[in-house]
């Protein structure tokens, strides 16, 4: 364990029918306070989607992803919440919320590089 850093991250979701509980996994964001790190990876699989979700804007909700890997990776147009801290935006994008694009509990981890751990994660949780 010597030399493995703390990370925390979560799986993005989309929600079509919030009532109903049921998501679809789309993305993972990653956050390590030691190395300085917060990027999201972000993987629709539209005809998967529109399968399992037909009346959903599937055009809207990638909008709504764009915007969440903008902002944690405090990119260009991502508004006064990209400005924040990175631990601040890791808490913002994975608040408890009732809406279409979610996220899972946070998960904690030990890594040596998280980028290489944020692809993993994706392809363990999200990847078809």
């Amino acid at each position: 364990m010597l030399g493995k850093d703390l990370f925390e991250y979560a799986v993005i979701r989309v929600v079509p029918q919030v009532e109903r509980e049921e998501f679809m996994n789309v993305g993972i964001v990653l956050y390590c306070a030691k190395q300085k790190f917060l990027k999201s990876t972000i993987e629709v699989d539209e005809q998967r989607l529109s399968t399992f979700a037909p009346k959903l804007d599937i055009a809207e909700v990638c909008t709504f992803l764009n915007a969440y890997k903008n902002i944690s990776e405090s990119g260009p147009n991502s508004g006064a919440i990209g400005k924040l801290p990175i631990a601040e935006r890791f808490r913002w994008l994975t608040a408890t919320r009732s809406t279409v694009v979610q996220s899972s509990k946070v998960h904690p981890g030990m890594c040596d590089n998280a980028a290489e751990m944020l692809e993993k994660l994706h392809q363990q949780l999200v990847a078809s």
